[in-house]
């Protein structure tokens, strides 16, 4: 019927990261994870339908993300990859590039970096493409004198 939305089904919590607590490396997950602590590091989840990250008030990720779901109101300095829904509340503050399919944004979030809204086809090849471009030899100038 026209004028209903489909609502999100938000996954069974699996893994809770508690306010204090700080990760430094990289985390991979499955289902959902609710994250009020640290991670320095990268975020990664399994690529379902249903792996979903939330990332409360006082949660920090100085990393990138790459999820199926993203649901934030903390800080991530990192890009963010969605091949689904992400979720920008109030208090959410992204540092980095934020690639996705569906978004929703309160009012008070802030993304100082690029939306980059993303087909299905686009968001499967992007962590190749990245991966070619940091993979890449650096080409350097040659500069020559010229002796008079």
């Amino acid at each position: 019927m026209f004028g209903r939305k489909k609502q999100f089904q938000v996954p069974k919590i699996t893994t809770v990261i508690g306010a204090g607590t700080v990760i430094k490396g990289s985390l991979h997950f499955e289902g959902g994870i609710h994250i009020d602590g640290t991670i320095r590091g990268n975020v990664t989840a399994q690529q379902d339908e249903l792996s979903t990250l939330i990332l409360s008030a006082t949660g920090l990720v100085e990393g990138d993300v790459s999820a199926p779901n993203v649901i934030l109101n903390g800080r991530v300095v990192g890009n963010v990859l969605a091949t689904g829904r992400v979720e920008l509340a109030a208090n959410a503050r992204v540092s980095g590039t934020l690639y996705y399919k569906l978004l929703e944004m309160e009012m008070g979030a802030e993304v100082n970096g690029q939306l980059v809204c993303q087909e299905e086809t686009d968001l499967a090849s992007l962590p190749k493409q990245q991966a070619r471009s940091e993979d890449a030899p650096v080409q350097e100038e040659e500069h020559s004198s010229v002796a008079d």
